[in-house]
């Protein structure tokens, strides 16, 4: 069954990722180091684990614990390669689909701007959410998690048989 974590200190795609989960019944893990306060909905399927704070402790505890056909929602681009590297989807909170074809480049792109930033040059932070980056992430959500399902329905089916009882 597939399980949706969160890098849950800065994710404002939290409430539409709860309600994509209820749709589909999903189980949702937020993981966060407590240095926002965050108040889950009373709902039985989302789990609040607080990590303790520090660089990357978070995303640590994720990438242990994430497996095949579960599915991270992080705007953290190394996150994001740690999951698929295990197999699992990764999502932006614009709706933006990471896989191993563009992974590669964004980790490359997220070099250039650190090593501008060193050198002093103000680089901007991210653009606020938009109504149509809201809208683009829940049918990203939506495609991802309709893709996880068919990829653990077609696990299933070719796992191998046990043997018959003689």
């Amino acid at each position: 069954m597939t399980t949706i974590y969160i890098d849950g200190d800065a994710c404002p795609v939290r409430d539409e990722t709860y309600t994509v989960a209820a749709r589909y019944g999903l189980s949702v893990i937020v993981v966060s180091n407590g240095s926002r306060p965050i108040r889950p909905p009373e709902q039985s399927f989302v789990t609040m684990v607080t990590v303790p704070e520090g660089a990357d402790i978070a995303d640590d505890w994720i990438a242990e614990r994430i497996a095949a056909q579960d599915i991270c929602v992080t705007n953290d681009i190394p996150l994001a390669s740690r999951c698929l590297s295990r197999q699992a989807l990764a999502l932006s909170s614009t709706g933006k689909n990471w896989t191993p074809d563009n992974i590669g480049n964004a980790l490359a792109g997220r070099e250039i701007g650190r090593h501008l930033r060193e050198m002093g040059v103000m680089t901007g932070g991210p653009r606020p959410l938009s109504g149509s980056d809201r809208s683009r992430f829940l049918q990203a959500l939506d495609t991802c998690v309709n893709a996880a399902r068919r990829a653990s329905l077609t696990a299933r089916l070719h796992r191998p048989m046990p043997p018959l009882p003689e």
